[in-house]
């Protein structure tokens, strides 16, 4: 079976090194088109300042630089732009301004609902993207509906991430007219970051229409290459904004919480008891100390989740779960902290008494620094099978993280990251060096070397058998060629058995792992119904550190985008897994299929759904099972006012003697939204779980049924993304063999207010 798998996988590479290596020819002869030379647009300075009303008045907007969206570049490769789109831009040295005339000959499809901000991406929507420091690294987006409802962003593209956490403070209008929409928005210079002192700013400027009909049309004002491994480096450039300053710039923010926890034990047949009901104050400050060096402050902090986290089922897994930061303290200047591992997950800085946090970007350099006093710790425990937690008593936490990071070149770095947490005997520090290195505009490699230090509580070492102090090194190298028809990568981790990182999210450590693969694209001729499809694959070797192999896999796939939006995909996979338990030590041969699809049967619902059938390996008995996991989801706007999002998840398996378990989830969200500052939005969430526990060889930890189920209804009203008010409920409950039905065990009433001033 190995030759098998070997001739398949030498197989793949072959053919696709033959497609990639006749590119041109598959091409039918046509000429790739490549963007031109970079564009630099005058943005002038003005004294009277636009009304944001959505309207264009020609008085207003006379001395504004104008510029078409003149390009589709996706689907179509540089066409011409299948409708017309003017910016327009000025600026009066404390903010820059942006209008846009998005014309449509059918405005009756345009896709336009009162939305919370971020969550645009399925309407209509248009604006832009700066690159404030003309790194050709990173850049703001900003965009905006047809009704004025909000979307920013940040990009970097070193990381190849788009993170939508970031919030700015800025002004916008749209609304839609007979022939297509209007907006216009006004953005602070205090809201972003740029090079301080300067005489004139040079940036790099992108403008984008999103215009979602039977594809995802795209249009820009430059042209788009697809060889190209970067996106922010092909922007035009727009020069003035002579002698900005932003003033004392200082932002302060007073908070008013209040809660009121209930909670019982049914089990027990124990009565509500009142665990919290008061009210608190904190503060929160942001002072930019110069237009690029930001101070954030945070005092007696209300870190509660106010939305519920998605829903996941924690059944047959063996490492923890990960759930994302949505705290705005940790999201401004979040990008300074990443690099190629996540060595830095703030929602590890759980309960903090206070937090201090510096970023900034001078001359190619940039640094952040966070200082943290926490009233919790827990981390995760990572082995080469799975992870655990670890939850230490009670006690104060200190935490800092600093990160450096120096540009070299047009698209090279280097960067230094150091992480440290410490709590009575407790420590764990880890120190990180990265670098990114293009030896071509379609080839790089990524590097980064990690070390780690860490000393272990008693109570700790007993719990999870490990030494009082632990250290050892970890690396990953990756390799990627990329060209606008194919793509090709190599990587390699390493990782010791005694790593952790406390203050990241690592959950797997004692390994070893190669990774070879590649895919090829073909586009859709103009107007073609099917835009792209395509093929990819990978194989890939796991072993633990004494050359023990651990996994070895082959996996390979196809895609396809076409009308309706519609996007599917097709996978196989094939692999040999070692689970080694107390009792068995065993090789599983693991073959499954799954499918992933996408698409809208009419403008305001998206449907889809993933799907997974084959081998799995039952982790409970150690043994090789048979899975189903069906995980559909809708996404449906109902009017300009209302939405329903539903995900679901349906699990299971089955072993030799019968079903072993059965487990579904849903996550019901329903959100009214009354205009685009104001919501009042239901969240329900419940899980159901039943086992036979005659196929279990350890049952007694187990039941044959768990339920649970919560509710959250929140009503928020938000001036922008500081200044705004939460009314609240929330509940929960369970239900095991010890009980009939699902029984509340956790209520909470609770309030937030918080409002900014601006210095």
């Amino acid at each position: 079976m190995t030759k098998v798998k070997q001739a398949i996988t030498v197989g793949f590479l072959t053919v696709l090194f033959v497609f990639c290596s006749n590119a041109e020819e598959i091409k039918n002869g046509e000429l790739k088109k490549t963007a031109s030379e970079k564009l630099t647009y005058n943005i002038p300075r003005v004294d009277e300042v636009p009304v944001i009303d959505a309207v264009i008045g020609l008085d207003e907007w006379k001395n504004a630089t104008q510029i078409e969206l003149a390009y589709e570049i996706n689907p179509g490769d540089n066409l011409p732009a299948r409708v017309k789109t003017t910016a327009y831009m000025m600026e009066d040295g404390e903010q820059i301004y942006f209008a846009f005339k998005a014309q449509d000959p059918n405005p009756e499809k345009i896709l336009a609902y009162f939305r919370d901000r971020d969550g645009i991406f399925q309407d209509d929507f248009l604006g832009v993207i700066i690159d404030t420091f003309n790194d050709e690294r990173r850049g703001f987006e900003f965009f905006v509906n047809p009704l004025g409802a909000q979307a920013d962003l940040t990009r970097d593209d070193s990381r190849n991430n788009e993170d939508s956490s970031w919030d700015a403070t800025w002004d916008s209008l749209g609304k839609v007219t007979d022939d297509g929409y209007v907006v216009e928005m006004a953005i602070p210079y205090r809201a972003i970051r740029f090079p301080a002192g300067k005489m004139q700013q040079k940036w790099g400027i992108q403008f984008l229409r999103i215009y979602p009909r039977s594809s995802r049309f795209l249009f820009s004002n430059g042209l788009n290459d697809r060889d190209a491994d970067c996106s922010v480096c092909q922007y035009n450039k727009v020069e003035g904004m002579p002698n900005i300053k932003t003033g004392r710039n200082i932002d302060v923010t007073p908070t008013l919480t209040y809660i009121n926890a209930e909670k019982r034990d049914p089990e027990a047949g124990t009565d509500w008891q009142e665990t919290a009901s008061e009210f608190d104050a904190g503060l929160n400050v942001r002072w930019a100390m110069t237009e690029n060096w930001i101070l954030n402050g945070t005092f007696n902090p209300d870190f509660s989740q106010v939305s519920a986290d998605a829903g996941q089922l924690d059944i047959n897994t063996t490492f923890s779960l990960f759930f994302p930061e949505s705290r705005p303290f940790f999201l401004d200047g979040a990008d300074y902290f990443t690099s190629s591992n996540q060595l830095v997950h703030t929602r590890n800085i759980a309960d903090p008494d206070f937090g201090i946090k510096v970023t900034g970007k001078q001359d190619g350099q940039s640094a952040g620094v966070i200082i943290a006093q926490d009233t919790s710790t827990s981390f995760l425990i990572p082995g080469n099978q799975g992870s655990d937690i670890a939850i230490l008593g009670e006690g104060d936490t200190d935490v800092f993280v600093a990160r450096y990071q120096k540009d070299i070149g047009d698209k090279n770095n280097f960067g230094v990251l150091a992480t440290h947490r410490s709590s009575g005997d407790y420590s764990n520090d880890v120190l990180a060096f990265d670098g990114k290195y293009y030896f071509s505009k379609n080839d790089s490699i990524d590097i980064q070397y990690m070390r780690s230090d860490s000393d272990n509580p008693f109570d700790v070492q007993t719990d999870f058998k490990l030494a009082p102090n632990q250290q050892d090194r970890a690396y990953t190298l990756r390799y990627r060629h990329n060209e606008e028809d194919y793509y090709l990568y190599a990587s390699h981790s390493d990782f010791g058995k005694d790593f952790r990182a406390d203050m990241g999210f690592i959950s797997q450590v004692d390994y070893t792992k190669s990774v070879v693969g590649g895919g090829y694209t073909w586009f859709g001729e103009k107007d073609s119904k099917w835009t792209r499809w395509g093929l990819g694959g990978d194989w890939d070797i796991t072993k633990d550190q004494s050359g023990k192999q651990l996994e070895k896999e082959i996996e390979m796939q196809a895609r396809i985008s076409g009308p309706k939006q519609s996007h599917l995909k097709v996978g196989i996979t094939s692999r040999d897994k070692l689970y080694e338990s107390a009792d068995v030590n065993h090789v599983f041969d693991e073959k499954n299929i799954w499918t992933w699809f996408q698409f809208n049967p009419w403008s305001s619902l998206r449907v889809g759904s993933f799907m997974l059938i084959g081998d799995s390996i039952d982790y409970a008995n150690v043994a090789l099972g048979k899975m189903t996991i069906l995980e559909p989801f809708t996404n449906w706007q109902l009017g300009k006012h209302f939405n329903v999002r539903l995900s679901t998840v349906f699990k299971k398996m089955d072993v030799e003697g019968g079903e072993l378990f059965d487990a579904q989830l849903i996550d019901l969200r329903m959100v009214y939204q009354f205009n685009i500052r104001s919501k009042l939005a239901l969240t329900l969430q419940g899980s159901d779980i039943t086992r036979n526990l005659d196929l279990y060889t350890d049952s007694d930890d187990l039941d044959r049924q768990t339920k649970s189920f919560g509710t959250q209804l929140i009503y928020s009203y938000k001036i922008n993304p500081l200044s705004l008010m939460y009314l609240g409920y929330s509940d929960s409950g369970f239900q095991n063999d010890n009980l009939s039905k699902i029984h509340k065990t956790d209520r909470t009433v609770f309030a937030k207010f918080s409002y900014m001033w601006q210095i």
